[in-house]
């Protein structure tokens, strides 16, 4: 080996030499970083760890509204009744009851421990209201049946709702919203198979048995200076209550029939229920003042009887389908009920049961129950 070729040898080996150590140190530099990485990646994976929410911090809104929810049932009697609020509240307050289910199913997606536990206050403020609506209360039997409908002005077949009637087997029948019009069809249709009924005004009673001390109730549908100086006739030709006595085996049992005035709902006044509640208050008065002890009040009251608006009547007079009824008894709209309006009221009897009747061209369903002395 020559001297250049020894020299080119050496240099060789000491870039070889270089480059090792060079390469050496890289992969220590590599290892070096990878634990290091691997160090910064527990740390970020512990914090995240920790800062997850659990389940019992999960869904924080939901259980606040679920608590809402039960409170405002709860205290529904304290909600202001200004704009009448807290009577619309009450109106419709068995449905707050759908919006528990939609609550759990958003609580289960979010898989919500806090949200699933504050679900229980509203779930047992609505069975203490309602839950006993939910069994069948009826007894069989009864000493006499009492049936209520609002028939509807627009009724375009009076006919075959009187029919419709008379076939429930009612033995004592009010009918609300007569027309001068459809007054003499209901007369023709039901002469057969009650051959006692009173008119007045707008509101009629049929019946199987005697009737006697029939007389219009005032419940100020018309009121103000004007009212005072209006004709007789002229009144009766829109009054909305009647009393009467019905002769019983079981002896004399009074008898109201009223069509309380409507409610409307809009931007300016709310829940506005001025007529309605006059009439409350003037037919709760005639019910004090009522000497017989035993007393069904019958008819469109145009609001269910959780709403403190009444109670004037509801501390008089206890609901036959809240005692021995099964379900909610909703009566209005009659295509998709949602609100029990339809009311029979009763004193001094005992309900042996409460049912709504079919359909009929109305937009009310109609009401029955079975009462016992």
């Amino acid at each position: 080996m020559t001297v250049s070729e020894r020299g080119q040898t050496m240099v060789q080996a000491d870039t070889a030499e270089q480059t090792g150590q060079q390469g050496a140190g890289q992969g220590g530099a590599g290892r070096r970083d990878t634990g290091s990485g691997a160090w910064r990646a527990g740390i970020r994976r512990a914090i995240r760890s920790v800062s997850r929410p659990g389940p019992w911090k999960r869904g924080l809104v939901l259980a606040a509204l679920a608590l809402l929810l039960g409170l405002l049932m709860l205290l529904h009697a304290q909600i202001t009744d200004r704009g009448n609020l807290g009577s619309l509240v009450e109106t419709f307050l068995p449905w707050f009851g759908v919006f528990i289910p939609v609550l759990l199913a958003g609580a289960r997606r979010r898989r919500s421990a806090s949200a699933v536990v504050a679900l229980l206050l509203p779930v047992v403020v609505w069975l203490s209201l309602f839950g006993g609506l939910l069994s069948d209360k009826s007894h069989p039997g009864s000493d006499l049946t009492v049936a209520s409908h609002n028939v509807g002005a627009d009724n375009p077949d009076p006919a075959g709702t009187a029919r419709d009637l008379a076939a429930s087997g009612a033995d004592v029948l009010a009918l609300e919203e007569l027309t001068q019009q459809a007054r003499s069809t209901y007369e023709k249709e039901l002469a057969k198979a009650y051959p006692y009924h009173t008119v007045q005004g707008t509101v009629g009673l049929w019946s199987k048995l005697p009737l006697s001390d029939t007389q219009p109730v005032d419940i100020k549908m018309d009121y103000g200076p004007l009212a005072d100086t209006k004709p007789v006739d002229i009144k009766m030709g829109y009054n909305r209550a009647l009393r009467t006595t019905v002769a019983t085996d079981h002896g004399p049992l009074a008898v109201y029939v009223a069509h309380l005035g409507s409610v409307r709902v809009n931007p300016r006044a709310g829940f506005w229920t001025a007529h309605r509640d006059r009439g409350v208050q003037a037919l709760g008065r005639a019910i004090a003042t009522e000497q017989n002890k035993r007393v069904v009040l019958l008819g469109d009251l145009n609001g269910t009887m959780d709403d403190r608006a009444f109670a004037d009547i509801t501390s008089q007079l206890h609901s036959a389908q809240d005692a021995a009824g099964d379900g909610f008894g909703f009566t209005w709209p009659a295509k998709f009920p949602v609100a029990r309006i339809d009311q029979i009221l009763v004193r001094g009897v005992e309900p042996e049961s409460s049912w709504v009747l079919p359909a009929t061209d109305s937009d009310h369903l109609p009401v029955a129950a079975g009462i016992s002395w």
